[in-house]
């Protein structure tokens, strides 16, 4: 079994646990309210915040043996350079600016995973930040373009005003998640693979927890 089909197969459940999870579900059939809309991207702001600078951090960590993963993470964090930006925008499309949006305090349950990713790639294994990714990806190419549907319906918004940000990474998450397969089917070692496991499984917790408590 190639390893990204393993990683997909060991992550399932947890997976599911997002997707089955009540609050996921009304989102994506009928739209958050605007407040629980607005808290969901002010939440979403420091999780693409710091999606490059983990990466930057696993880069340097990551030895020579692994460097397919670096040139991998060199390409994605370009792509993904100034995003944060894109939600900022949707925040103002609906009512938040600027200084509001980053004088925000994320929840616990954003600083746990944020902390945990830092953590993983310093300490654990560099290649968990791919298991970051697979979650990222996951949610943003299997539930971006429903989630944006039903909010652009609720909230009445017009064209990419408000959803610009999960909107876009519907469409551009897709191609990733391929270059992502393979990438990890490249990884042969035991210590890369379970990390990127056990970084999948605690992303899509803790994922779940901040939606939960929307």
């Amino acid at each position: 079994m190639k390893f990204f089909l393993a990683l997909v197969t060991q992550t399932d459940e947890a997976r599911r646990a997002f997707e089955n999870h009540p609050v996921v579900m009304d989102a994506v059939a009928q739209g958050l309210s605007q407040e629980r809309y607005q808290k969901f991207l002010l939440e979403l702001y420091h999780l693409v915040w710091h999606f490059n600078t983990v990466s930057a951090a696993a880069t340097s960590r990551l030895a020579d043996s692994h460097r397919q993963v670096r040139y991998f993470l060199y390409q994605h964090m370009q792509e993904e350079k100034g995003h944060e930006d894109w939600v900022l925008n949707d925040l103002a499309a609906l009512g938040v600016n600027r200084d509001t949006a980053l004088a925000y305090a994320p929840s616990a349950d954003t600083l746990a995973l944020t902390g945990y990713n830092y953590w993983a790639a310093d300490r654990k294994h560099p290649c968990s930040v791919l298991g970051m990714l697979y979650v990222l990806e996951v949610i943003a190419s299997v539930y971006g373009g429903p989630l944006a549907n039903a909010q652009k319906e609720r909230l009445l918004l017009q064209g990419e005003l408000g959803v610009s940000f999960i909107n876009s990474h519907a469409t551009l998450d897709a191609e990733h998640m391929r270059e992502l397969r393979e990438i990890a089917n490249t990884l042969d070692d035991a210590e890369s693979q379970a990390s990127i496991v056990e970084s999948a499984l605690v992303n899509f917790h803790h994922f779940t927890r901040i939606v939960q408590a929307l």
